[in-house]
């Protein structure tokens, strides 16, 4: 009830002009104005990896894919972080190696982590196969690039399909394409080249012979690639399984005939 203007069942404000309990105040020099118009973020990969390189072998003996990456997650220029591993084994069958952004990369690894968990819950004896985690993984790039809030990452997907080779690659645009020969970042355009070289001259490749191929790819790209680093694994599928390598050193680095080096 109100006397004289003044309600005494009601809380006072705080102080003079200020907010009563249970109310909304604005701040001087805070008024919310809707104008209408969006708001523009930019958004951009921090810690970053450089290449990831996997090709196909074949001699008839053993067959299977074999990938490689370095170990640094580069912060801007800055070698930063020297123990970043960017392949990892999906399944007996599956090894996934990733370039650009290194928490995107781990959080679709959880997922995909998750995925496995949830075939294992089924207890129905399918896993996945390269070839359907290939599919997937371009649903969701593609997916999270329609909303504007892309993983920037490039993927790539190497297996054992249904007892042959399987190697396919996912960019941050959900573009995808398979291939006998891949390289992500600037093994695209340095790696590629000599990996397809090699085969050209030799088409009927081991095991051993492709891990030694690998070597002097990831040798190259270290001399050419600022950020990448001398410490690298490298990952086979065959159709026994899958291995990874504990890591991995360039040694005898020789910087004097780095000019020559190709």
């Amino acid at each position: 009830m109100a006397h004289f203007g003044y309600d005494r069942f009601s809380a006072g404000p705080l102080w003079h002009n200020g907010p009563v309990l249970g109310g909304i105040y604005n701040f001087p020099g805070r008024q919310v104005e809707d104008s209408g118009r969006f708001i523009e973020r930019s958004k951009q990969p921090i810690t970053t990896g450089t290449s990831v390189m996997a090709f196909k072998f074949d001699n008839g003996v053993e067959k299977g894919v074999a990938i490689a990456s370095d170990m640094l997650g580069s912060y801007g220029s800055l070698a930063r972080f020297r123990d970043c591993r960017r392949l990892f084994k999906v399944n007996n069958q599956i090894i996934i190696g990733a370039g650009g952004d290194y928490a995107d990369f781990q959080y679709v690894q959880s997922m995909i982590e998750q995925k496995n968990i949830d075939d294992e819950c089924l207890d129905d004896g399918f896993s996945m196969k390269p070839k359907a985690i290939y599919t997937w993984l371009t649903n969701v790039l593609y997916n999270r690039r329609s909303k504007m809030d892309p993983f920037w990452n490039n993927f790539v997907v190497a297996g054992i399909q249904d007892g042959e080779p399987y190697l396919g690659t996912i960019d941050k645009l959900g573009t995808a394409y398979e291939d006998n020969i891949i390289g992500t970042g600037l093994g695209m355009q340095i790696g590629v080249p000599l990996i397809r070289e090699a085969i050209e001259k030799k088409p009927a490749m081991s095991k051993s012979e492709a891990q030694q191929l690998l070597v002097h790819t990831m040798e190259v790209l270290f001399y050419r690639d600022a950020r990448s680093f001398p410490k690298y694994q490298i990952g086979i599928v065959t159709p026994d399984g899958v291995t990874i390598s504990d890591p991995l050193y360039l040694d005898n680095q020789k910087w004097g005939f780095a000019h020559y080096k190709k």
